[in-house]
């Protein structure tokens, strides 16, 4: 007699039978990837979109701000902005590797969802963190696992997937994350404007930022809108364009062969000595020494992650 296996069993499996060396892997299924790692990893840089982060084996912690978030197979990452954090591995091996799951999350897809489902009312407008960790449920681990069975009826993935990922996206607004997923896609709250400032600072990181201005873009005060978006991300509107500048510095020079002070140019600093120190204070050394050692230990398959 066939023993029937669990969702998180399918998961493990599904998972390791498709990505065998440590790192963070696309899925045919948009929005989808896998991660593998194999041991124990101090904090790492990441940007994290708004998605949920499954583990299906291992553990893992997200630093926000200075508060960890750890999460394992029974608790998911949830963000629902895009996030400057960094990534942490508190339990992994190589015969028992650290594996799982990222998910996109489609906002808009929360709205339809959100308007056309009989939804218990928010009980507080207070605006949350665009991040926390949730209790995983059987019919998030059931939807996720169906999910990455049609990997194996690649096929199917266009008719299919659309449909699972709904449903997932439904039982993600059933669950003690919704109150924070609802507010980003509220229109006349106060986290959809974050949302939309943040999405205007990842076009325009590299021209000089006006709080005042960007404030009035998205109809709040300057007060109401700094206090917010401190409250969402764990950073001032200046800290958040500082990040963007500096991480995309460091992809210009790591993949473009940008030198230290073309990359600093290119993303808005006026003085390369100013980008330095700025530089190595966010990532603990200077930029040439960085480069220099991510390009000697960087492959395909390990990029900087995401989650």
């Amino acid at each position: 007699m066939k023993i029937e296996q669990s969702p998180l069993e399918v998961l493990v499996q599904s998972i390791g039978a498709r990505i065998s060396t440590p790192g963070d892997y696309p899925m045919p299924i948009p929005g989808l990837g896998f991660y593998r790692r194999e041991q124990p990893a101090t904090p790492v840089v990441c940007m994290v979109e708004p998605s949920i982060v499954l583990v299906a084996q291992g553990e893992k912690q997200l630093w926000v701000g200075g508060v960890g978030y750890p999460y394992d197979t029974s608790r998911f990452l949830v963000t629902s902005l895009d996030i400057p954090a960094n990534s942490e591995v508190l339990a992994a091996s190589p015969t028992k590797p650290c594996l799982g799951l990222t998910f996109k999350l489609d906002l808009r897809m929360l709205a339809e969802l959100i308007a056309q489902s009989d939804l218990p009312p928010m009980r507080a407008r207070a605006v949350m963190k665009g991040v926390g960790i949730g209790a995983v449920t059987d019919g998030l681990l059931a939807g996720f696992a169906r999910l990455v069975a049609l990997l194996d009826e690649p096929e199917a993935i266009a008719v299919l997937a659309p449909l699972i990922q709904r449903e997932i996206h439904y039982r993600l607004l059933r669950s003690d994350q919704s109150g924070r997923l609802r507010q980003i896609c509220s229109v006349d709250g106060q986290g959809y404007r974050i949302a939309k400032a943040i999405d205007w600072l990842k076009l325009n990181y590299d021209v000089p930022l006006r709080v005042e201005e960007l404030a009035a873009r998205v109809q709040m005060s300057a007060a109401t809108f700094h206090h917010h978006f401190r409250q969402l991300t764990a950073m001032s509107p200046l800290q958040y364009q500082k990040w963007l500048r500096l991480n995309e510095a460091r992809r210009l020079m790591l993949n473009e062969q940008h030198g230290v002070s073309s990359a600093a140019f290119k993303v808005g600093y006026e003085s390369p000595s100013q980008f330095s120190r700025e530089y190595s204070r966010l990532f603990g050394v200077p930029p040439k020494r960085d480069v220099a050692v991510l390009r000697g230990k960087t492959t395909v398959t390990d990029q900087p992650p995401l989650n």
